[in-house]
């Protein structure tokens, strides 16, 4: 009996660009509101890109805070970081990642940020506490500092702002540390938000120097103690992150027109958050703390504002 050759293996066949950006924008719509209101305030051309980088994130988030999170390693995050590298080298391996590849080719980008993330997320493997501020701002800039880093490469720059007329061969200003303070901004917002639901998991990340510091323990952290020695904890934590909103504001003013208006949405909706924290008097163990969508969208004017005159 003639034996046949046996067949190669069949290669996967991934969904087409428009389909991958599509999956991009579903995700960012259903986990993401805030943010995704933020980005249809983008052009038509910039706004995929931004799903796109921003799917990533969450998918790499999701591998340490998603629900099958216990059954990841180290080795996860190594076969995810040669993903990455697999995307930056053009070649996509599941349906999300078509968007980004197609995305970085349009949009030029360093890798590094991306692998930071996924160091940050490494992070969360081995560590529940963090002893000082400047332990938890590595890993701010990590898991979320990163963020603007890898979306301004997207936005762009205005160049006719960042030169002087007169000295065509100065280097145009890029707001580095004010793309990552937003990041950092946005991730101490989070914890904030978050305190009792990382509880629940036996993690801390308010800084335990700062617990110390209103002689607030972590005994009294998991018992969801609300008192005056907590609320000055808060406060104290609240104008901390709004140190860096505000370190943020003036970084804006660099990135290019149609850029501005969408940032300036996403930080005032954001930092809106812990105005709502401090209404709800620092109570962020039963109540959760986000801002109306009626509230978001009448931000949006003067948000728009901003981005002409500041």
């Amino acid at each position: 009996m003639l034996q046949l050759p046996e067949s190669p293996p069949r290669m996967k066949t991934l969904v087409s660009v428009d389909e991958s950006y599509e999956l991009c924008r579903h995700l960012i719509a259903k986990y993401s509101t805030t943010f995704y209101l933020s980005t249809l305030l983008l052009s038509k051309e910039k706004r995929p890109a931004i799903w796109a980088i921003y799917a990533w994130c969450r998918r790499t988030d999701e591998l340490v805070d998603g629900p099958a999170s216990a059954i990841t390693t180290p080795e996860t995050l190594d076969l995810w970081e040669h993903q990455l590298e697999s995307i930056f080298a053009g070649h996509p391996l599941d349906n999300f990642d078509v968007a980004l590849v197609d995305t970085v080719q349009r949009f030029p980008m360093d890798i590094q940020p991306f692998k930071d993330m996924i160091a940050g997320q490494r992070m969360d493997l081995y560590r529940s506490r963090y002893a000082t501020f400047e332990e938890l701002y590595l890993y701010c800039y990590r898991v979320a500092g990163t963020v603007g880093l890898m979306s301004t490469s997207v936005m762009g720059l205005d160049n006719t702002k960042n030169t002087a007329p007169w000295n065509c061969e100065q280097q145009p200003y890029v707001p580095l540390e004010e793309e990552i303070a937003l990041g950092i901004a946005k991730q101490l917002t989070n914890i904030l938000r978050d305190v009792g639901e990382d509880a629940q998991r036996g993690r801390i990340y308010i800084p335990l120097e700062d617990l110390a510091r209103f002689n607030y323990t972590e005994q009294d952290l998991f018992e969801s103690v609300v008192d005056e020695r907590w609320r000055s904890l808060m406060r104290f934590q609240i104008d901390r992150a709004r140190q860096f909103y505000r370190k943020a504001e003036k970084g804006i003013s660099y990135l290019s027109a149609d850029g501005r208006w969408p940032v300036w949405a996403a930080l005032m909706h954001y930092s809106g958050i812990l105005n709502v924290i401090e209404r709800n008097d620092y109570n962020a163990f039963t109540r959760r703390a986000y801002v109306p969508q009626w509230q978001k969208l009448r931000s949006l004017p003067a948000a728009w504002m901003r981005s002409q005159v500041l």
